[in-house]
């Protein structure tokens, strides 16, 4: 990784509340988030007094700001005041980055913010402890001051100006009864302690809390800027633990009415503190068996990095939701986009969740299932007539906490042939591989019966999107959805040209199709199965017949389009998990296909242009657009079904490119046009990379 990697934006988030402690950017660009779009772009103030005692130093998360004491008091001097308070420089920063825990040391300052990655258990059967250690809204941090070398005692601190607009910073020393001392916003977020000797203060500036007139006025009201602040004694090295709290109370969502799950267990923001500071040993022992996870894994630094920047990132993004039924709801927002449960991402955070969380694709399924599906009937192109067409499944359910209608997405529109279109194939194609992996890897036949009618509605509507001529049918997509009217649909590559963004004969797509049919085959029986059988073969005959004589497949079959994909090779990644290994070993029936299209992936990535010049990968040969999450994918699929030796140099720029100043404010991002990311930032779908550590298998 390059050099200046300390200074990166990470998330440091609990499970399911939507909320973030996001810090590493240099300046006022992390913060206390709660539902955001980006980084809170909060001053965070983490220092310790000098030895000399004139002034103090902090990590470099702040700017000074203006005295705030201006709005009230017009004549007060105008004079910019640069307070006592100064940056480290980067050059004596140094970082310790992990999966569970990030640690900064400058001089004899350490300061270290522990978020597992926690598993969430199946509020069906869980008891209420185990729910509550799973679900507090709230990360560690601890700071230590090594003084024993200094002639003085010296104050530390942790504060932050908060920006929430609806509320002002408090005391919550007034309300604790003495469990613990903090500051915080309202009842939303907060910053506490039950560390002997941290006292609270707030004030117009850091300054004002860290040197008041008189002890009184720590209290004062006014002020934007809280700190928690103690001393340490010449000739002692101490530590000082704390925590990071979110709060969201009530209906939260609009269109269906739901709640945080953690507020049927956590009664307030203060109830939040109390119970993290007092199982801190345990939370935080979480937190570092994450570490020895990624420390044993065997993966290049390179990897990594990436893996715990994009898990965080995940977590980051992650809502879990209670209807006024009591229904759980799991949903994962789409980054910057705040879109719920977008399908395309949904398929794509599969096979982490599935280790982690099994029951939250059970969940996610059902949903799409009994309220964001839909049936349609379909266009061939030229023809203006309606055929047969099926079930299918929304694009997403709603943005921003507001649910879309039953049936409808937030995203899709009517008579378009790009970005916003709808994907009614890919997200049918989505649900039929998520229940297979989920049947396959959890073994819950009995979800599988119960969903046995869905299960056939999905194969005879693929088989409907393949033609309505069953003499014509060769496997593969190609009648546009009659919710298009008049446009065409599209993949979740929405943003790339029609080498990717187009679903009718799209490659990606077929391959990806070809593994929902073998999908049902394993899930349903008789002729149904049977039909799927027949499908599969001649998806993979259909695709296969369309490879050149330079051993690569067009990115749209029979269509003149010759851009030359990697993810051509995606939909392999299903029957990898699903252990269907022999279909495509030496005597498979499908031996020949794995053949061919092992010999486009060698094509495209040797000779293909599907390469950056700095080594990284480039999905489509004629887009710029590379999209990280999909590469860890690709990577995967190219080691596991291909054979393919792990690319140190691709790793190597795709890190970069996350670490680069233009992105790393952004912590994880998706959408790379030559290694600037320029969409899907602060996102979660990353997750991709968890198939580095050897599977989705429930553990």
């Amino acid at each position: 990784m390059s050099k200046g990697a300390t200074l990166f934006n990470a998330h440091h988030s609990p499970v399911g509340a939507f909320a973030t402690f996001t810090l590493g950017y240099p300046g006022p660009k992390g913060g206390f988030g709660l539902e955001a779009a980006g980084p809170p772009d909060e001053n965070i103030f983490i220092g310790a007094e000098r030895r000399d005692g004139r002034s103090y130093e902090a990590l470099p998360f702040f700017a000074s700001s203006a005295d705030a004491a201006r709005r009230y008091d017009v004549a007060r001097d105008t004079e910019q005041n640069p307070g006592k308070v100064r940056p480290f420089p980067s050059t004596r920063v140094r970082r310790e980055f992990s999966l569970g825990s990030d640690t900064w040391h400058a001089g004899d300052l350490t300061f270290s913010i522990y978020s597992a990655p926690k598993r969430v258990p199946d509020p069906a059967s869980a008891s209420r402890a185990t729910l509550r250690r799973a679900l507090v809204p709230a990360v560690l941090a601890e700071l230590t001051l090594d003084n024993r070398r200094g002639k003085r005692a010296r104050k530390v601190f942790f504060g932050y100006e908060g920006s929430n607009p609806f509320y002002n910073t408090r005391r919550l020393d007034d309300v604790s009864r003495g469990k613990f001392t903090g500051i915080g916003q309202g009842p939303v977020t907060a910053l506490v302690s039950d560390s002997p000797g941290v006292y609270s203060g707030c004030g117009f500036t850091l300054d004002q809390c860290l040197e008041p007139d008189l002890p009184e006025n720590l209290a004062f009201g006014l002020g934007g800027v809280g700190a928690l602040m103690a001393e340490v004694p010449a000739g002692r090295r101490q530590t000082f633990r704390f925590a990071v709290c979110f709060y969201r109370d009530g209906t939260v969502t609009s269109g269906l009415r739901t709640h945080y799950f953690y507020t049927t267990l956590f009664g307030s923001i203060e109830d939040v503190a109390v119970y993290v500071l007092g199982n801190f040993d345990t939370q935080k022992r979480l937190a570092l068996e994450a570490d020895a996870l990624i420390k044993q894994s065997g993966l290049s630094p390179a990897r990594k990095f990436q893996i715990c920047q994009a898990v965080r990132s995940y977590y980051g993004s992650t809502e879990f939701l209670r209807t006024e039924d009591g229904q759980p709801f799991w949903t994962v927002n789409e980054g910057e986009y705040r879109m719920l449960n977008t399908f395309d991402l949904t398929v794509d955070h599969l096979f982490f969740e599935l280790s982690r969380n099994p029951w939250v694709v059970r969940n996610q399924l059902d949903w799409f299932a009994d309220r964001y599906s839909y049936t349609d009937r379909v266009r061939l192109p030229g023809d203006r007539r309606e055929y047969p067409g099926g079930l299918s499944f929304t694009h997403d359910m709603g943005i921003g906490n507001c649910l879309s209608r039953p049936g409808h997405s937030s995203y899709e529109k009517a008579g378009l042939h790009g970005c916003f279109s709808h994907m009614t194939h890919e997200q049918l194609v989505n649900w039929v591989c998520c229940a297979t992996t989920y049947v396959r890897l959890t073994g819950d036949r009995a979800w599988a019966r119960r969903r046995k009618k869905i299960l056939l509605a999905c194969l005879r509507s693929l088989v409907n999107r393949d033609h309505p001529d069953p003499a014509q049918r060769d496997g593969v997509m190609s009648a546009d959805s009659s919710r298009c009217q008049g446009g065409s649909e599209i993949t979740t590559y929405d943003s790339l040209d029609p080498s990717l963004g187009q679903a009718r004969s799209n490659l990606y797509l077929a391959v990806k199709t070809w593994a929902a049919y073998l999908g049902l085959e394993a899930l349903l029986d008789g002729r149904a199965a049977a039909l799927a059988a027949r499908q599969s073969n001649l998806c993979a005959t259909t695709i296969a017949s369309h490879a050149g004589r330079d051993g690569c497949i067009p990115a749209l079959l029979g269509e003149g389009h010759q851009a030359r994909l990697i993810p051509a090779v995606e939909g392999f990644v299903f029957t990898l998990v699903w252990g269907m290994e022999k279909l495509w070993s030496q005597d498979g029936k499908f031996a020949e296909f794995h053949r061919i299209m092992g010999m486009h992936l060698q094509t495209v990535l040797n000779r293909g242009g599907c390469k950056f010049p700095d080594g990284g990968w480039k999905l489509s040969s004629t887009n710029d657009n590379s999209w990280l999450s999909k590469i860890y994918l690709c990577q995967h699929v190219a080691e596991k079904v291909f054979g393919h030796k792990p690319d140190g140099r691709a790793d190597q720029a795709h890190a970069a490119w996350l670490l680069d100043p233009e992105n790393s404010y952004q912590a994880w991002s998706d959408q790379m046009v030559r290694g600037k990311a320029r969409g899907s930032k602060y996102y979660p779908r990353g997750v991709t990379s968890w198939l580095w550590l050897g599977g989705s298998a429930p553990a």
